[in-house]
């Protein structure tokens, strides 16, 4: 199914379905992070080990606020503002932040933080918003393969399987930084 409503891909996402979806640089694949069986589903799909962990993708800082309350207040205003104006539209930031009782072991694989994106694209808000919180967001391809970056290199790799919802890409041209917001350290560039 290809759809361009926001709210029949949230539905969908309701209902424990696998969707593909535009973000920042490249095509996503998402799901609800609470439903490990659709968790499941993107692994296979992706052909990636649990043990590695996903991105969690929300529309707002509200859907997120709560990993952000324990952090040092400077380092809580830099996240922040990576999220929101032109940093965001050149490149966008995931944050590595201390995982709560509310974050599914499965979503950070071995690792004891969970990587957390809020999105500027217009899409991904929307879709958040409908979803009423933040959904699963792994880059759609299998694992060693490039990432998708039109509705048609997604359908390319996984077919009918999947729900797409159609719609154009943002202004990033790489996927995501990811930076570890305790140290500082950069993990992927």
């Amino acid at each position: 199914m290809i759809t361009t409503s926001v709210a029949e891909a949230a539905q969908c996402l309701a209902q424990g379905q696998v969707l593909a979806y535009p973000t920042e640089a490249v095509w996503g694949l998402g799901c609800d992070p609470y439903n490990e069986q659709a968790f499941l589903k993107i692994l296979q799909h992706k052909q990636r080990p649990i043990e590695k962990g996903v991105i969690l993708l929300a529309g707002q800082i509200s859907q997120v606020e709560h990993l952000l309350t324990s952090l040092d207040p400077q380092i809580r205003e830099r996240v922040i503002q990576s999220w929101s104006g032109t940093a965001a539209t050149e490149r966008a930031t995931t944050w590595l932040l201390d995982a709560d009782q509310h974050i599914p072991h499965w979503i950070k694989g071995e690792h004891p933080k969970v990587a957390i994106r809020v999105s500027n694209h217009p899409l991904c808000i929307a879709l958040c918003n409908a979803f009423n919180g933040f959904i699963v967001s792994t880059s759609a391809n299998p694992a060693g393969a490039t990432p998708a970056r039109s509705l048609q290199e997604a359908m390319q790799y996984f077919g009918s399987e999947l729900k797409y919802l159609n719609g154009d890409l943002g202004l990033c041209q790489q996927p995501s930084r990811i930076i570890d917001a305790s140290s500082g350290e950069v993990i992927r560039a």
